[in-house]
């Protein structure tokens, strides 16, 4: 209960507007805020170099009227910030007579102040030339932040970042005012994927249903688990022949996975890729209209934010160098070269990992030697996801660096394009291996393909799409519940340990609230451990920087990549996106509002390059579909045997069209033939129940006399390719047909616009006419 009175009284010390205070206060007084806190070690020495530099860097921002409230409190020292008023009436002048960036408001809320001082703070130089960045990397200041705003703050909490909002809408508006317009983008572009996976995600439950209901009736799978086949062994010298209906369980999972309805599904997520990227255009393009962006321009706002901080500033030149640009395209290329070499080395790991797994003396471990091997794989895969992540951003760092670009907008960019390539390759250099080379360049007995003298993997007689489907599964459930768990637990813990640090301070400043005091303009303040208790609150939060929202959207775009290209093998993933993001929504809000310092409000009108990624990742869905279907799936061989060597295409009508479907796809191995009998060794041709075989069965188009491509090969190779260009065709006409059908902006935006700005331009007149008029009296 103490605590609500001291918070309660500590928001009315907070408020920054002309607001009426308690009767024993007159009604003009307001409560004096800060934009900026910096903290410092307390220096003991004033002959110090840290303690010269520290007072140099505050001359500087004083030279510039920026009021300094100076605090210490044991070994730190805080410096509270507060910009003048001239210096934002300044910036709403050069707003309002700017080609772009129109000023459309009586006065400047805290979001506004928090960013024009942040860009000041980061533009200051001491005179040895050193500017805030280098003076934090030296230690002469440990840190720096915004104060979050308690009333609103409050609001959020209660509106938003709660759990039990998390089937309510967002309150964009509200985020907007408090975090600026590029955090509440974020949110609004995350509230439309969320919503607009609902049907992304219904359908492909369909699908998975759709298997389901054949699960014990298909006769693909009743052929398998009654199949009496021999296969040959796995691998060199330790594994067994084994029978093709010990893998009963396998070839029902692979249906799940692999039927007609996936086709349909891939097409649907395609065309719905398009719709949605155009329908989010429409959506922002309501809110930034509404927010008065639509034509807010980047640079001549940093042109602007210049000029308010040095009047005699000089605009920054664009620089381009043939030789820059040649040195970080050789470096992004053997980035890329390194990080394809690792996926190689987990299919190495896979190699290996099976051969050895089927010695083991678990039986279980023995019998699903190989799924247990691509389950080894894909967690290793994502420990190399979680260490290759900083990597990447270290590199992509260095790299903007070696670039110099002439703003932060641009390095932003440049390190936003570059961390999601490094990103991409990371993700799916195995799964494309996985999708489309996994069991197809393995070779055939007797001429097996090897790595290091190992034999390269197989496909399940049922295909291979159930491997990429453990793949993406074990991927997708780790990285979203595991990063989740961290990223909340992390700031939670870290706020938990601080709380039982200011409880002093909070009983004294419920003693001095009511001992307020007039500054020299004549404003009522409150005392320095009411400022002290609030600065300490948000000092021991969980620290921000600029790419802080970056994380959020890479991880979001990620999921985005995961949820469309290999959507045809795992259905299932729009629905554990939309799981993910109901929760990753109120998750996000909770850190920034509750756990995190606030971060540096930032204006924009547009979630910038993402949009360019994301139209990138809706081809690259198309065509990765199309080769998944038409290359990974068993969707063209089976079509090809239907109607081409099935029963129903002999003229027989008393036996289901896919009869004998697995045994056709297989060929046979003799055992007598000397280049097989060199690959397999006679004691590994013996059965568990003690039977010894002459001959095995393996998965290929083979004659078994030559073991020469068969005619049905070439047919079925030739299916495919004509799949794969019809589907990535017609898919792709769809697209441009919805793209063109939905227009980016809805006709009363357009309307609002052309409104808004004759409005202005009567208003500019008219204030020509009474300056005319005054003139001429």
């Amino acid at each position: 209960m103490f605590y609500k009175d001291v918070e309660e009284n500590m928001e009315l010390l907070d408020r920054t507007k002309d607001s009426h205070t308690e009767s024993s206060l007159p009604p003009t007084a307001t409560f004096k805020t800060f934009d900026y806190v910096l903290v410092a070690h307390k220096v003991h020495d004033d002959m110090d170099l840290k303690a010269q530099r520290q007072r140099a860097f505050i001359q500087q921002l004083e030279k510039k009227n920026i009021s300094i409230t100076r605090i210490i409190h044991d070994d730190k020292v805080f410096f509270g910030l507060r910009a003048p008023a001239e210096m934002f009436q300044d910036y709403q002048y050069l707003l309002k007579v700017s080609d772009s960036c129109n000023w459309c408001g009586d006065s400047v809320n805290q979001a506004t102040r928090i960013r024009l001082v942040h860009f000041i703070l980061t533009q200051t130089f001491t005179n040895t030339g050193e500017n805030l960045e280098e003076l934090l990397m030296k230690d002469v200041f440990e840190t720096m932040f915004c104060l979050h705003e308690k009333k609103l703050q409050k609001k959020l909490r209660k509106e938003w970042a709660r759990w039990s909002g998390l089937f309510t809408g967002q309150p964009v508006t509200d985020v907007k005012n408090y975090f600026g317009e590029k955090v509440a983008l974020y949110y609004l572009w995350l509230g439309w994927y969320t919503k607009l996976l609902v049907p992304a995600a219904a359908l492909g439950v369909v699908v998975f249903l759709y298997g389901l209901a054949f699960f014990n009736t298909n006769p693909l799978i009743t052929e398998v688990c009654d199949s009496s086949i021999i296969m040959c062994p796995r691998c060199d010298k330790r594994c067994l022949v084994w029978q093709l209906s010990d893998t009963c369980t396998y070839a029902k999972v692979s249906h799940l996975f692999d039927n007609e309805g996936t086709v349909a599904f891939a097409m649907f997520m395609a065309i719905w890729a398009t719709l949605f990227l155009e329908l989010w255009k429409r959506h922002r393009a309501r809110y930034v209209s509404k927010w008065k962006v639509y034509d807010w321009c980047e640079e001549e706002e940093e042109l602007i934010l210049e000029i308010v901080n040095d009047s005699n500033c000089n605009p920054k030149q664009f620089r381009h160098s043939y030789l820059r640009s040649t040195l970080v395209l050789t470096l992004v290329t053997l980035m890329l070269i390194l990080i394809i070499g690792l996926a190689q080395a987990l299919v190495v790991f896979r190699v290996v990992a099976a051969p050895l797994i089927s010695e083991s003396s678990w039986a279980f471990m023995r019998d699903h030697a190989n799924t247990v091997a691509i389950m080894l794989g894909a967690v290793l895969h994502y420990l190399t996801i979680q260490i290759m992540t900083r990597v990447n951003r270290w590199v992509s760092l260095k790299l903007c660096h070696i670039e110099k670009t002439n703003s932060f907008a641009a390095t932003e960019r440049n390190f936003t394009v570059k961390m999601f390539t490094f990103q991409f390759f990371t993700l799916f250099s195995s799964l494309f291996y996985v999708a489309f080379f996994l069991g197809r360049i393995n070779g055939r007995p007797g001429n097996y393909a090897r790595i290091a003298g190992w034999r390269l993997e197989e496909c399940h007689p049922s295909g291979c799409l159930t491997d990429l489907f453990i793949q993406m599964a074990v991927i997708m459930l780790l990285k979203q519940t595991l990063n989740n768990i961290f990223e909340f637990i992390v700031p939670w813990l870290r706020n938990l340990l601080s709380r039982n640090s200011a409880k002093k301070l909070q009983r004294k400043c419920g003693h001095c609230y009511r001992k307020t005091c007039r500054d020299k303009q004549g404003r009522v303040d409150a005392c320095d451990i009411c400022k002290l208790q609030h600065w300490l609150k948000n000092y021991h939060l969980a620290d921000t920087n600029a790419f802080s929202l970056f994380n959020e959207f890479l991880e979001m775009v990620v999921q985005f990549s995961f949820t469309t290209i290999f959507v045809a093998a795992f259905p299932l993933a729009p629905l554990l996106a939309l799981i993910n993001n109901v929760f990753e929504i109120r998750l996000d809000a909770i850190k920034m509002v509750r756990l995190e310092r606030r971060l540096v409000p930032r204006k924009t009108n547009d979630i910038g390059v993402w949009t360019k990624v994301l139209e990138a990742i809706g081809v690259l869905a198309v065509i990765a579909n199309g080769l998944v279907i038409g290359v990974s799936s068993d969707f063209v061989p089976r079509l090809v045997y239907r109607y081409r060597y099935g029963p129903c295409a002999n003229g027989s009508t008393h036996t289901h069209c896919m009869q004998g479907y697995i045994n056709d796809t297989l060929s046979t191995a003799v055992v007598s033939h000397t280049e097989v009998r060199n690959d397999f060794l006679p004691l590994q041709m013996i059965t568990d129940g003690g039977f010894n075989v002459t001959q095995c069965s393996y998965r290929d188009y083979r004659s078994d006399e030559d073991y020469t491509l068969t005619s049905q090969f070439w047919l079925v190779l030739a299916v495919r390719f004509a799949f794969v260009i019809l589907f990535e065709h017609v898919v792709v006409v769809c697209k441009f047909i919805a793209a063109w059908f939905v227009p980016d902006n809805p006709i009363h935006v357009k309307n609002a616009r052309l409104s808004d700005k004759l409005a202005r331009l009567k208003d500019e007149l008219q204030h020509r006419s009474r300056r005319s008029k005054s003139t001429e009296v």
